[in-house]
């Protein structure tokens, strides 16, 4: 009987596979625990839907704790943008004050931080903290204007800061990534802004 041999050409052949299997692997544990239809079926519903919007904190009042901010209040979701922040804000599953998706989020939670902002009073060190946050901020701040969000994030970014120690390149990430306003690019950009 005649011994089978094998040639670098067959070695590549039996090797390819699991090299693609490894590599899809890969490819897929990076994304978000949402499997990407049931994702994409949120994103339909989300970019769809107008009850974020820009308006003071106040507005808030006027909500039941039930009631859900969704969608975008100044430009149009991208999906791809979308998806980086759900990703990005699943770091963040143990904190209580992050939510999991930037364009789904409690009224309870939003009057909740509001009542941090108004009622935390942070000391010279921490102050500094949230004034560097707010230099390395992607909007410049919480949010791109003074609105719910800016108060809802500016409370959560002082409790973070007293409760979780968080630093300002810390926070200005997690506000990168709870950005509401929506619009295309990249979700994780936090470098800091000329002075």
């Amino acid at each position: 009987m005649k011994a089978i041999q094998f040639s670098d050409k067959h070695l590549v052949l039996w090797i390819l596979p699991f090299l693609f299997v490894i590599a899809f692997y890969a490819m897929v544990s990076e994304k978000p625990d949402v499997p990407m239809d049931r994702l994409d079926e949120k994103f339909i519903i989300l970019s769809n839907a107008h009850t974020n919007y820009c308006a003071s904190a106040d507005f808030l009042n006027s909500k039941s704790d039930d009631d859900s901010l969704q969608g975008s209040c100044c430009s149009k979701m991208d999906s791809h943008r979308y998806i980086e922040q759900i990703d990005g804000l699943k770091q963040y599953s143990g904190i209580d004050v992050i939510p999991s998706d930037p364009y789904d989020i409690k009224a309870s939670l939003a009057k909740t931080l509001v009542s941090y902002d108004k009622n935390i009073i942070l000391n010279t060190q921490q102050q500094k903290v949230y004034d560097d946050t707010m230099k390395m901020s992607s909007e410049g701040g919480p949010c791109c204007c003074k609105c719910w969000r800016w108060a809802t994030f500016e409370g959560q970014a002082k409790y973070l800061i007293i409760e979780y120690n968080l630093d300002e390149k810390q926070i200005a990430h997690v506000w990168d990534m709870e950005d509401g306003c929506g619009g295309k690019g990249h979700a994780d950009h936090f470098e800091p802004k000329p002075s």
